[in-house]
């Protein structure tokens, strides 16, 4: 049975350490000029319901890093379940491709895309519900600052939004601590939530920053309104002024604490200059790594293909 990267609490956590020390791997060859074709010939079909920088070209680039090719299908170009139904997309598409990686305004769609493409591993580019790609490469960030991502504190300032339900997933599985700050109606999705816990995880939803920012080695924040909430931009202003990430939120968590931004950042809003631009971040970091981890996932699928074969 193929398997679809969807969702952090998908694999396990041996699972996950593979793919992040196979990211590693690939990250030290790329460096030291070496481009290993671990999926030459292969082909990823890139559906964007959603515009994207770091998510096209990181999987464009570590296609044809890995001696693959990539597809990029924009909106007008497929229309997910309106110009034909995605479960009749993702039949057309397993017949022509290896892999399929979707960035989609719904959750459902990624779902029923991995479902109805029974051969053909699909990867979740990001949803309204999850960004597995991007936390999974934040993990990577961290544990290559810190060496451990256990026993670390993750203070979140914001919404409870995709990056949210995926930090919570991956304190589940690497067990670090996971505090999240948002305002009272904002909170990450209970049954994510409830699951982490079950397993486990240490979860803090507060509405108060300074209680996520105590003792915290890592400060995170994302925009407060993400794409397709943009009528929502100017009540969401008002209602998270209070958890913006600046030099007084940062200075209540540890002295060494790392700042991290899955950007775009708006710089001003969620996030000042002074903070992202500062000697703390690392958001670049953050930006390079979603190539050497995302590499990996696709490695990772191929290799569980090969193996059932």
């Amino acid at each position: 049975m193929k398997r679809d990267f969807l969702a952090i609490a998908d694999c396990t956590a041996n699972e996950l350490r593979e793919i992040l020390s196979l990211g590693a791997r690939l990250k030290r060859e790329l460096k030291s000029g070496q481009r290993t074709p671990l999926v030459a010939g292969k082909t990823l079909a890139m559906i964007f319901e959603k515009p994207s920088l770091r998510t096209r070209v990181t999987f464009q680039v570590g296609m044809t890093q890995l001696g693959g090719y990539a597809v990029y299908l924009t909106p007008s170009d497929i229309r997910l379940g309106e110009r034909e139904s995605v479960a009749d997309i993702a039949r057309n598409l397993e017949r022509l491709v290896d892999f399929i990686m979707a960035r989609t305004m719904k959750h459902d769609s990624l779902t029923e895309l991995a479902k109805a493409a029974s051969t053909t591993p699909v990867i979740n580019g990001l949803s309204d519900l999850l960004h597995p790609c991007q936390v999974l490469s934040d993990c990577f960030t961290v544990l290559e600052r810190r060496g451990s991502l256990e026993n670390q504190r993750i203070a979140f300032l914001g919404d409870g939004n995709n990056m949210a339900n995926s930090w919570i997933s991956a304190a589940a599985r690497f067990g670090f601590t996971f505090a999240l700050a948002c305002p009272e109606g904002y909170e990450p999705e209970a049954s994510v939530v409830a699951a982490a816990r079950a397993d486990g995880a240490d979860i803090v939803v507060t509405h108060d920053p300074s209680e996520a920012l105590s003792d915290a080695d890592v400060a995170y924040t994302d925009v407060w309104a993400s794409m397709g909430q943009e009528e929502e931009a100017e009540e969401r202003k008002a209602v998270f002024a209070p958890f913006q990430l600046n030099a007084a939120a940062l200075a209540q968590a540890k002295n060494d604490a790392l700042v991290m931004h899955c950007l775009p950042a708006h710089r001003g809003e969620e996030v000042t200059a002074e903070v992202i631009d500062g000697p703390a971040s690392i958001v670049f970091d953050q930006a390079e790594n979603r190539l050497h981890v995302q590499k990996a996932i696709l490695v990772w699928l191929n290799d569980q293909l090969l193996r059932q074969a």
